[in-house]
């Protein structure tokens, strides 16, 4: 990563922030806190559940909580406009896509679960690769390198 990647726009006379970085944000903090929410309700499973399923549970619920960092710090980052949070939330809804793919292909009632997943990813997705979402985070493509003085 480069410094022009790195820097930290200043705040102060700086343009406001996008609304479709906000909606990205919070879209990422949702998903975060969905993953969180589902670790913790792993873990109380295992503890309180059955024997036999009480270590995969409660390896499950850490996993899940662990996980739900990426997505959290991403928002938090996307918030403060900083150029490294988008390459995670962006992981992030490449990661959600196969989950919401295999929610869909259960005869259930994760289906209805899958279609919101899928459409939060790709909302997600489209917010993260906009223009005005890659300005506002400071980050420039490549040959859009300008010498500073």
């Amino acid at each position: 990563m480069s410094a022009e990647q790195n820097r930290v726009p200043d705040t102060s006379d700086a343009e406001p922030r996008p609304g479709r970085l906000t909606a990205a944000a919070a879209l990422a903090a949702v998903e975060g806190l969905a993953l969180a929410a589902g670790g913790v309700w792993m873990l109380v499973r295992g503890v309180t559940g059955d024997p036999d399923d009480r270590q995969q549970a409660v390896t499950g619920g850490i996993t899940l909580l662990v996980l739900a960092l990426l997505p959290l710090l991403a928002a938090r980052g996307l918030l403060l406009r900083r150029g490294w949070s988008r390459g995670p939330a962006i992981i992030t809804q490449i990661m959600a896509l196969p989950v919401a793919y295999s929610l869909l292909q259960a005869d259930s009632i994760a289906i209805p679960a899958g279609i919101a997943l899928a459409a939060v990813a790709v909302t997600a997705l489209v917010l993260l690769v906009n223009p005005a979402t890659t300005r506002a985070l400071g980050i420039r493509g490549p040959g859009n390198v300008q010498d500073e003085k």
